[in-house]
């Protein structure tokens, strides 16, 4: 990048873009927080295209919160931690779609999230949310990641994990394998509503509708379900334990010294804690800042810092 583009750039965004949701950072040049904004879903594997939709609007509503005309995007570096950048062909479909920023950096949103919640220093992050993803940065500066294989082989203990789990539990209680409970109850309500059935249909017929239009991001919309009847149904608590063994098995690969700061990201994050394995908890921390600021952190290192030293 030359120093002339350099100098029209008037503000930088940070993005974190995930199944369920992006969310964006806007600054100054100099870094100083203006304004945030949120939009939709922009993990990869919904398509480059709806993932920059997403960030476009996402971008929007920021500089709207920072009561900002919306500049040029030739005026704006672009920062993006974006769920599904570690498949090359995704990465490389969006970075062809670049719809005008003057710089755009890449990374996967465990890198930004780990930039952001330890703020450059060395550390674990384990990060729940739509998906799942863990990653350590060590004292010398390498990284290396544990999960983020995607959905469903991967993202244990994440909103589509626990939601698949759920749902599993219904089938099982509608086949006679598994005695009914509130928690099934409660599911297969949801399932009926959400999809426009009406609560006069037959249970297994709400269910199989549902799962016909089943993504990602809809079995992670039954996280909520199982997050609310965990500590009171077996089978929600059940989940959420598996879970917390999950996030144990993360963090044994990512420091099996066992003795980083283990920094719990995301959406899932506070209610997991409770089911954590008790001798893990004690190394928990809150993270600093989000994947957002972390994504920030990130463009301004890859094109503001190494041109000053240029």
């Amino acid at each position: 990048m030359k120093t002339e583009v350099k100098k029209q750039i008037r503000y930088l965004i940070g993005v974190d873009g995930g199944g369920t949701g992006t969310r964006t950072l806007l600054s100054d040049a100099a870094g100083v927080e203006l304004g945030r904004g949120s939009a939709g879903p922009s993990g990869l594997a919904h398509g480059a295209e709806r993932a920059w939709t997403s960030i476009l609007a996402a971008v929007h509503q920021a500089f709207l919160d920072a009561n900002i005309a919306m500049p040029a995007l030739s005026e704006i570096a672009i920062g993006c931690g974006l769920a599904g950048i570690n498949n090359k062909q995704w990465a490389a479909d969006f970075t062809a779609k670049n719809p005008g920023f003057a710089a755009l950096a890449i990374e996967t949103d465990a890198g930004t999230t780990l930039l952001g919640a330890h703020q450059g220093a060395p550390g674990v992050i384990i990060a729940l949310g739509t998906g799942s993803v863990g990653e350590v940065m060590l004292a010398d500066g390498s990284r290396r990641e544990v999960g983020g294989w995607g959905f469903p082989s991967s993202d244990e203990a994440s909103g589509a994990w626990l939601g698949l789990r759920a749902i599993n539990h219904v089938q099982h209680v509608l086949d006679g394998r598994s005695e009914s409970d509130v928690f099934a109850a409660a599911l297969i309500a949801y399932c009926a509503a959400d999809g426009e059935n009406g609560t006069g249909t037959a249970a297994r017929d709400a269910v199989f509708n549902w799962l016909g239009k089943a993504n990602q991001t809809k079995f992670a919309q039954l996280a909520p379900q199982v997050i609310a009847y965990a500590g009171k149904e077996p089978k929600a608590s059940e989940i959420m334990l598996a879970a917390g063994l999950e996030v144990a098995k993360m963090a044994q690969a990512l420091d099996p010294s066992g003795q980083m700061p283990i920094a719990l990201c995301g959406g899932l994050a506070e209610p997991m804690v409770a089911y954590l394995p008790p001798d893990l908890r004690p190394r928990v921390i809150r993270p600093q800042a989000d994947s957002a600021t972390g994504a920030l952190i990130l463009i301004r290192n890859q094109f503001f810092n190494r041109l000053s030293e240029a």
